[in-house]
């Protein structure tokens, strides 16, 4: 099975009242779903947010896409938090990695 990493890229608006309450508990609940990898959450000096979320497979990264959960708090961030955002589902080719 192939590996599926979504990139998230957003910039929230000013005030979004609830935000961080809602995005700590969509990260647990991703991370309770089964086949879930891995979810970091980096912002820059500009203000983007960028999370990166890793699935073992395609079908646990459309179980979590599918959660009705995610479903709502998706929707609330469109209407109330995101002043923008960019979604990026990549399935992963080749996989290096090195430690010292």
């Amino acid at each position: 099975m192939a590996a599926v990493v979504t990139v998230f890229r957003s910039r929230l608006r000013e005030n979004p009242d609830g935000y961080d309450q809602t995005a700590d508990e969509m990260e647990a609940a991703a991370r309770a779903m089964p086949g879930f990898v891995d979810f970091k959450t980096f912002t820059a000096d500009d203000g983007e947010r960028v999370s990166i979320i890793e699935f073992d497979s395609p079908e646990s990264h459309t179980a979590w896409r599918g959660d009705p959960r995610h479903r709502a708090a998706q929707q609330r961030g469109r209407q109330e938090w995101y002043a923008e955002y960019r979604i990026q589902v990549c399935t992963l080719e080749r996989e290096h990695s090195f430690r010292h």
